[in-house]
C-alpha cells in the first residue's frame, strides 16, 4: 500500500536539509576535517555582574571588606616564645550583615593533631612542621556598637568569632581583641621558624598573629584550612605593631620603623641616613660588630621596636642577635625612594653570598617598578633564615645558605611577590598559579635585565619530559592536592610560560604589557578571581583568547605543530605547504621560509585556521622551491615533538 506523504512541503524540506547536513558532517569526520569550535568555545562563565565587569574591571558595586590591627608582642628567646595581645578593627562593606567573622590560626598548624600534620606523608615533605606548638587565646572580646560577646569556636587552623549583634552591612565596623602565646616553631613548614647559628638564634616570624579570613562576592567566607601547599588570601589594612625584644637584638619588620632613636643607636642611625642616599651598600652593623656592646641603644633588659604598615594584607618580622645589617637607597619611577636592606648571619656573608643581597634587592625592586607598577612600600627587607624562599609584603627570608645565581634567583622571586600577590591580592590558597606563575614570569624578565645570571624560562623545549608525563596535572589542581612533583609545573612554570607564549608569540610586547599592566593597575589591593584577569587581558589586549586560556589553563593537552608536506601547485604558480596541530593546544603557526637566494621570509597563521579541523593548507606563492621551511624559529613554543618543525623532505630534490 502507498503510504500517504504526512508532511507538509515545508516540513519535508527541512526534515531532509537536516539529514543531509548530518549526512555531510558525518562524510567531513570521517575525512578527518573534525569541527574543533569546542577549542574555540567559552569553557566559563565570564559574563559580568554588578560586582566584577565582563570586560575584568572591578563593577560599579565592588566591595571588599576591610581589617586594620594593633598588636604589641613580646619574644623571649629563652623559652621561644612569642606573646601578644591584638586589637582587630573590622569594617564590613559587603551587602550582607555578619552575625559572625572568621579569622585563621595558623600557629595550630604545628600541633600534633593538625588536619595539615595528619595528611602529611609519613617520610615527609617540604611542609614538615613541628608538632609542639599552638595558639593559646585568652581574653577575646567581640565588640558591635556597645555589645560585647566572648563566644568563639576554635577548629583546626581557624576561629569563628560571633557578635551578639551582626555587623551592619554597607560600612558597619566592629572590634575584635584577644591576648595570644604560642611556641615558636623550628621547623615552620618552610615558611617561619628558628635557626641557631654562632652568634645566637635567628626568628623568622610569619603567620604570627590571628589573621582575618576574607569575606568575598564569590566564596562568602573562605575559610579552607592551612596544610601545606596552599598559601594565604587575607584582607587589607593598616598595621600598627611593636616588637619587644632582647635589648641586643635587630628587629626588622614589614613597614616603616617609627622609633629608630629609642632602639638604634646614634652611629647605626648615622649609617642608616648614609645608606638612605647611596647606591652603594652600606653597613649598618658590620660582620666584626656583631658582638660590639657600643653600637646598642640599651645594655640590657629590652627593647620595643614600633612598625607601621598601610594598605597591607600582611606583616612579618625577623629578631636576632646575630644580625650582620646592611642597606642602600631604591629610586622609584615617580622620585619617590625607598630602603633595601638584608639582614644575616657572618655565616651568610660574602662577596659571592648574603653580602649582595641588598644590590640583588636593589635592582629587583628598582626593574619591578619600571617596568609594571611602582612599589608601594617604604622599605624591602631580605632576612637570612632555615627557609628556602617566602615572601611577605615589604621582607623575604630567604635561604642562609644561598650563593650566587642561587640568591639571586630567590631574592628576585620572593620580591616580585610584592607585585603578586602583595599588591594584586589574589587568593595563593585556591589560584597558586595566580601569584607564582605569574611571578615566575616577572622574574625571567628580571634575570635577563639584570644580565649577570641565566634566565631559562624561555628555553621551554627543555620541558617536554613534563610535558609528555603521563601523571602531569593542570595548573588549575588545586594546590593542596597537586602531587608535590608537579607543583613546580603546576604553580610556577606552565603558568609563566603561558603568559611567555601570550607576550612573546601571540599577542606581542605591546599588546601583552598594556594589558598585564592595566591588570595590575586595575586590581591593586583588591581581589582579582581568574575570570577577572581572563576578561581583562582579552579586552585591554583586544584578542579573544577563550582557546588559549581554555587549552592551556583548564587542562593538560600539549602543542604540536607540524609540517606535514610540500607540493607545487598545479598552475605552477606557488608551492602548498599542509601543516598539521597533532597536539591539545591550537597556536597561532609562524614559519620562516628560507628561499635559494638566502633571503628570509617571515609567514603568520592565525589561530583560527585551527577552527575546522587539523590541517591546513597554505600557499606560497613562488615559483622557486625553497631551501627549507621551519615552524617557530625562535623556539618559544613548548613544542612536545619539535622532530616534526622543519622540512625539506630530501627524496623530492631526487624526483
Amino acid at each position: 500500500m502507498k503510504m500517504k506523504n504526512q508532511f507538509p512541503k515545508g516540513k519535508l524540506f527541512l526534515s531532509l536539509f537536516f539529514m543531509l547536513t548530518a549526512f555531510t558532517s558525518y562524510v567531513a569526520n570521517a575525512q578527518g576535517l573534525d569541527n574543533n569550535q569546542q577549542d574555540f568555545s567559552e569553557f566559563m562563565d565570564r559574563s559580568g555582574n554588578r560586582y566584577r565587569s565582563a570586560s575584568g574591571i572591578p563593577g560599579p558595586d565592588y566591595w571588599q571588606n576591610e581589617a586594620d590591627y594593633k598588636i604589641k608582642a613580646t619574644l623571649n628567646d629563652t623559652q621561644h616564645t612569642l606573646t601578644g595581645e591584638i586589637t582587630i578593627n573590622y569594617t564590613n562593606n559587603s551587602p550582607d550583615a555578619l552575625p559572625f567573622i572568621w579569622l585563621y590560626l595558623e600557629q595550630n598548624r604545628f600541633t600534633e593533631n593538625s588536619r595539615g600534620n595528619l595528611t602529611t606523608p609519613i617520610e615527609g615533605n617540604r611542609y614538615n612542621g613541628d608538632i609542639d606548638g599552638g595558639y593559646e587565646i585568652t581574653n577575646l572580646q567581640a565588640k558591635t556598637g556597645r555589645n560585647t560577646s566572648t563566644k568563639h569556636i576554635i577548629t583546626d587552623t581557624r576561629m569563628q568569632v560571633w557578635f551578639k549583634e551582626p555587623i551592619k552591612a554597607n560600612g558597619g565596623t566592629a572590634t575584635v581583641s584577644m591576648n595570644f602565646t604560642y611556641k615558636i616553631p623550628v621547623k615552620g613548614m618552610d615558611r617561619m621558624g628558628r635557626l641557631d647559628v654562632e652568634d645566637g638564634t635567628i626568628y623568622a616570624m610569619a603567620q604570627w598573629y590571628p589573621r582575618t579570613a576574607v569575606y568575598d562576592d564569590i566564596e562568602g567566607w573562605n575559610v579552607e584550612p592551612y596544610l601545606g601547599a596552599g598559601e594565604f588570601y587575607l584582607e587589607y589594612g593598616d598595621f600598627d605593631y611593636e616588637i619587644t625584644a632582647p635589648y641586643n637584638h635587630i628587629v626588622v619588620g614589614s613597614g616603616r620603623l617609627e622609633n629608630p632613636r629609642e632602639v638604634m643607636s646614634e652611629t647605626m642611625r648615622n649609617r642608616m641616613e648614609k645608606a638612605k642616599e647611596s647606591n652603594e651598600t652600606v653597613h649598618i652593623i658590620k660582620p666584626e660588630e656583631i658582638n660590639d656592646a657600643s653600637l646598642k641603644a640599651k645594655q640590657s633588659g629590652t627593647l620595643t621596636w614600633h612598625f607601621t604598615m598601610n594598605n597591607s594584607r600582611d606583616i612579618a618580622f625577623a629578631s636576632s642577635k646575630a644580625f650582620i645589617w646592611d642597606a642602600a637607597k631604591i629610586d622609584l619611577p615617580s622620585g619617590k625612594k625607598a630602603l633595601a636592606q638584608s639582614v644575616y648571619p657572618k655565616e651568610s656573608a660574602g662577596s659571592h653570598a648574603w653580602s649582595r643581597s641588598t644590590e640583588y634587592s636593589k635592582h629587583s625592586i628598582e626593574n619591578y617598578s619600571n617596568k609594571w607598577y611602582e612599589y608601594p612600600y617604604p622599605v624591602a627587607t631580605n632576612v637570612a633564615a632555615d627557609i628556602g624562599g617566602m615572601e611577605y609584603p615589604g621582607l623575604n627570608f630567604c635561604s642562609w645558605k644561598s650563593t650566587g645565581a642561587g640568591l639571586w634567583g630567590v631574592t628576585d622571586h620572593e620580591f616580585g611577590h610584592n607585585w603578586f600577590p602583595m599588591i594584586v591580592g589574589t587568593n595563593e590558597r585556591r589560584y597558586a598559579w595566580m601569584d607564582e606563575g605569574f611571578n615566575s614570569f616577572i622574574n625571567y624578565y628580571s634575570t635577563l635585565e639584570f644580565g649577570e645570571y641565566p634566565a631559562r624560562l624561555n628555553k621551554t623545549r627543555n620541558m617536554t619530559d613534563w610535558f609528555n608525563s603521563e601523571t602531569r596535572e593542570g595548573i588549575d589542581t588545586y594546590p593542596d592536592v597537586t602531587n608535590l612533583r608537579n607543583l613546580g609545573m603546576t604553580a610556577y612554570r606552565k603558568p609563566a610560560i603561558g603568559l611567555l607564549l601570550l607576550r612573546e608569540y601571540i599577542l606581542g610586547h605591546e599588546r601583552f604589557d598594556n594589558a598585564f599592566k592595566s591588570y595590575i593597575k586595575t586590581w591593586a589591593y583588591k581581589h582579582p578571581q581568574p575570570k577577572d584577569f581572563f576578561n581583562h587581558m582579552e579586552n585591554v589586549g583586544g584578542e579573544n583568547l577563550s582557546w588559549f586560556f581554555k587549552n592551556w589553563f583548564y587542562g593538560t593537552g600539549n602543542i604540536d605543530l607540524a609540517i606535514e608536506g610540500v607540493r607545487q601547485n598545479e598552475d605552477k604558480t606557488g608551492f602548498i605547504i599542509t601543516i598539521a596541530n597533532k597536539g591539545g593546544v591550537p597556536m597561532p603557526v609562524k614559519m620562516k621560509v628560507t628561499h635559494r637566494d638566502n633571503s628570509i621570509e617571515n609567514i603568520t597563521l592565525p589561530v583560527e585556521i585551527w577552527q575546522r579541523g587539523d590541517t591546513w593548507s597554505y600557499l606560497l606563492k613562488t615559483e622557486v622551491l625553497p631551501i627549507s621551511i621551519e615552524i617557530d624559529p625562535d623556539k618559544i613554543l613548548p613544542d612536545v615533538n619539535y622532530s616534526n618543525d622543519t622540512w625539506p623532505s630530501n627524496s623530492f630534490y631526487k624526483n
